[in-house]
């Protein structure tokens, strides 16, 4: 089975199970948690119009529903980038300036930790510790780790990035030809 194909089954699969909490939901105190992380499963992130309709389903104002969102840190209000910076926080890269390096990201990408580019290839987080402590400061990009980091390094790992994925992207792009008549 091709990954499209899987995949869209999966997403057709959290779309389901997000509907049927909510058709099932019967009123019962300590669902609005289970409804949120079906929402967020099946979005990415809870959208505005998943908040109004969790809130018509069970009757719970909608400045309620926002206010257990934004309790509880495992529900996000926007999308998350495709590629997601965590940057360490932990004990070795805080003596190692990885405040500095933050701040390098956050420049160079004009976003803040918690915020996700314009194009949406990026989102910053940090985190307590990756666990690669002989390496700081360091940041993890999905699955890869780059350590030792300067200003001017992650300045320069994350552009390489960028034209990777720019360059990825535009592969996929089919070509359109022109015939000269």
């Amino acid at each position: 089975m091709g990954r499209r194909v899987r995949s869209s089954m999966i997403m057709l699969e959290r779309e389901d199970n997000f509907n049927y909490r909510l058709w099932r939901y019967d009123g019962q105190p300590g669902e609005l948690i289970p409804l949120l992380q079906s929402a967020q499963d099946h979005f990415g992130y809870i959208p505005r119009h998943a908040i109004a309709y969790i809130s018509e389903v069970t009757g719970i104002p909608e400045s309620d529903v926002y206010g257990v969102i934004t309790f509880y840190g495992q529900f996000r209000l926007r999308p998350m980038g495709k590629l997601i910076i965590r940057a360490c926080m932990g004990t070795a890269c805080h003596v190692s300036n990885s405040q500095v390096i933050i701040e390098s990201i956050e420049d160079e990408l004009g976003i803040e930790v918690g915020g996700t580019t314009e194009d949406g290839l990026f989102t910053l987080s940090t985190v307590a510790c990756i666990g690669c402590c002989s390496l700081a400061p360091v940041i993890m990009v999905s699955d890869e780790t780059y350590g030792r980091l300067t200003p001017a390094s992650v300045r320069k790992v994350l552009r390489g990035i960028r034209r990777r994925e720019n360059t990825a992207m535009q592969s996929k792009v089919p070509a359109v030809s022109v015939e000269n008549s």
